[in-house]
């Protein structure tokens, strides 16, 4: 059992939408397992396998050997680990699929839900499309059968309805003139966009308004550290463009920095979203000054041009709390972006896609994506 639910993890978040429904398998095992430490082994089969890309990212990321990448890996689990050790029980009946419950709410919310990745319940936009919150309650159902003596029904229910999705597969599709830039620029650590970097991004903004956008999308960190010259240089960049572009960028405080995205036209820019939960560890670091702010719960929904986004920034897409929060406040349009200059051959990027594209499925909205991945 432990086999097989490191292979859920590994096959169930590859990066391919079609597979993710393969992570809902996960609680069939767990409630199988004799006792709380085969519960936590099963536990942390699955999750170190969803997130086998962490070493290599995070030694990419510090400039560091495997080692570091490994303890944060290690440490990174605990949390799903011990929850899911701690709510398994031997009860037959009810109590299985009540913990299970549990344990998934447990992780899908702050605080431990700020390492809460690779939810089985992600899948819900994959097997139930368009079905919004009643997907959600549907998918978490069958979750909570898996755990029961009903567990090999409900699999073989994902199994069918989940074939069925597959073979009516369709991408969501931006909002017309909504464009979101895909960039492949290299960087380091503590490393922003400078001059050369910004001409080109502000010359594919005008390649893409002259073929037809009128919202530019652009990924995290591209607009580098914001400030007065950043954003004069945009503003002559832009003058006679009709175009609306909205970028990541970093504002520097006495005490950390913010990381947003920020809208720009020939007439100024403005603050348009506040990262509600940047990286633990690498951004966000509460125990000492210099890192980026975080507020869990502020601007789930902003509105831009008169259109209410969601808007996802990098790390949030692996989560549940900041989309269902979002999800609350009824936005038109999705949007997720992101600064993959770390992940060098790992399959993160590819899981950041996958999320945000069942969260948009289940919800039926709009998405448009952009993010930086160097080649």
């Amino acid at each position: 059992m432990v086999v097989a639910s490191a292979t859920l993890g590994v096959v169930g978040w590859s990066g391919n939408p079609l597979t993710l429904p393969i992570a809902m398998v996960f609680p069939a095992l767990w409630c199988l397992a004799g006792s709380q430490v085969g519960a936590a082994t099963i536990a942390a089969a699955y999750f170190l396998g969803a997130s086998r890309g962490l070493p290599e990212g995070v030694s990419i990321f510090f400039g560091s050997d495997l080692l570091l990448g490994l303890a944060l890996w290690l440490t990174a689990s605990l949390a799903f680990v011990s929850v899911h050790a701690v709510c398994w029980t031997a009860q037959d009946g009810w109590h299985r699929p009540i913990r299970y419950l549990i344990a998934n709410v447990l992780m899908s919310l702050p605080p431990l839900g700020i390492v809460g990745w690779a939810n089985p319940l992600t899948a819900a936009g994959i097997v139930f499309p368009g079905c919004g919150w009643l997907g959600l309650a549907m998918a978490m159902a069958l979750l909570m059968l898996a755990t029961t003596k009903h567990r090999w029904p409900a699999v073989a229910i994902v199994g069918v309805v989940s074939l069925a999705s597959s073979v009516l597969w369709v991408e969501p599709e931006s909002r017309p003139g909504w464009v979101g830039i895909d960039t492949s620029f290299s960087a380091r650590r503590e490393q922003y966009a400078d001059y050369r970097q910004q001409a080109a991004t502000i010359g594919r903004v005008k390649a893409a308004v002259a073929d037809g956008a009128s919202f530019v999308v652009l990924p995290e960190s591209a607009l580098g550290i914001w400030t007065p010259t950043t954003e004069a240089l945009w503003k002559t960049s832009l003058e006679g463009v009709p175009v609306i572009v909205a970028g990541g960028g970093v504002v520097l405080k006495t005490d950390g920095y913010e990381n947003l995205m920020i809208t720009v036209t020939p007439a100024g820019s403005n603050e348009l979203y506040r990262q509600r939960m940047p990286v633990p560890v690498s951004m966000w670091q509460p125990w000492s000054a210099g890192g980026a702010d975080a507020d869990f719960f502020s601007n789930a929904v902003v509105e831009l041009a008169g259109v209410r986004l969601a808007i996802l920034l990098c790390y949030e897409q692996l989560l549940v709390w900041p989309v269902l929060h979002s999800m609350w406040m009824q936005p038109e349009i999705m949007v997720a972006t992101g600064n993959a200059w770390w992940t060098g051959s790992t399959n993160i990027l590819p899981i950041q896609r996958t999320a945000s594209i069942a969260w948009a499925r289940l919800f039926n909205l709009p998405l448009t994506m952009a993010y930086n991945a160097p080649d």
